[in-house]
């Protein structure tokens, strides 16, 4: 055919890779709330979901069900374009932060030269999300869970990006297919830059709203936080979307700390996509353990341990990482 021109055809794949890549996220972010029921009942003694299916396997789309009925209510004291525009803005925001993941060497949605700092740009549209969505529900227990939420992820997001900034520095490439590529001929950057990779995985369960920095959500303090007045489908997108940004910063921590799709001393470079999930799948349970084992905290000593603790210590390791760069450089 005439108009199937390779542009075209370069257009079509990319599409396609898109769409996979997408349902892909929204499907295992969705059966990671079922696996994380059953991982917390086997760490803490108990059964977990174990009613629908063999071994509670059908629980998810009994929920799934559940939530596709429910009635899709909106407060009549709400701002109704602004309370329906938050969860949507929430999980696009999250999906496009994801397109600029490497997952193997073939397979990514977009390889960007500013990879690093358009998943920056895509994350920080989150905090606007919440602010909505407490804001236009018209409610105080929502007000208050989504102002402690944007200045926890503003506050953290800090940190995030200063603990890549060693890297950035030692590959000389804010591209994430060059940071993997970097690895794969060197050290993983978990060796050189580990206070680095400490303080990223701190920011990430604190910017994911994740146990045990979950203040934002604190049903004991905030009544569920900002989405309290949610129901049906949009609550289900904030419900599914924080499991996104589990599945989201468990995928980062291997790309830049754990050598990407590579195995360990090259075992093995056929088995790319297995290297890569499995490494992602090993940070995932992390946070689920987080959340089994850890007491919350303070949201004062949560917002104290940001700025006395994080900040000096990925200021410490971009200096020496700078000053160690420019030595090698002369």
């Amino acid at each position: 055919m005439s108009w199937l021109t390779p542009e075209i055809i370069d257009v079509l794949i990319a599409c396609i890779k898109a769409i996979v890549v997408m349902l892909a996220v929204v499907v295992s972010g969705a059966l990671l709330s079922f696996i994380e029921r059953r991982l917390l009942g086997l760490w803490q003694d108990r059964y977990g979901p174990n009613r629908v299916g063999p071994f509670g396997m059908f629980q998810l789309g009994a929920d799934m069900v559940k939530m596709f009925f429910k009635e899709d209510w909106t407060p009549p004291f709400a701002d109704k374009v602004v309370f329906t525009l938050a969860p949507v803005i929430a999980m696009s925001a999250l999906l496009i932060a994801f397109s600029v993941i490497p997952i193997t060497p073939s397979w990514g949605v977009a390889d960007l030269n500013i990879g690093i700092l358009f998943f920056f740009a895509m994350a920080g549209l989150s905090v606007y999300a919440v602010l909505f969505a407490g804001w236009s529900s018209n409610n105080k227990f929502a007000l208050l869970g989504s102002l402690r939420a944007s200045a926890q992820t503003v506050s953290y997001e800090v940190f995030l990006a200063l603990s890549l900034m060693g890297i950035v520095a030692q590959v000389g490439s804010f591209n994430m297919r060059d940071i993997v590529d970097y690895q794969a001929q060197h050290l993983w950057f978990i060796i050189p830059q580990f206070f680095g990779f400490c303080t990223f995985f701190i920011a990430g369960v604190a910017v994911t709203h994740r146990h045990p920095f979950d203040q934002p959500e604190a049903e004991q303090e905030l009544a569920d936080g900002y989405h309290i007045e949610y129901a049906g489908m949009k609550w289900g997108m904030f419900f599914v979307g924080e499991y996104i940004g589990i599945v989201m910063i468990s995928a980062l921590l291997v790309t830049l700390f754990f050598g990407g799709w590579h195995g360990p001393f090259g075992i093995l470079p056929s088995l790319s996509f297995l290297w890569f999930a499995l490494k992602t799948a090993f940070f995932i349970m992390i946070f689920i353990l987080l959340r089994a084992s850890i007491p919350r905290p303070r949201y004062d000593q949560v917002m104290a341990f940001s700025w006395k603790f994080c900040l000096p210590l990925t200021l410490i390791n971009l200096l020496v990482t700078g000053a160690v760069v420019l030595a090698s450089a002369q």
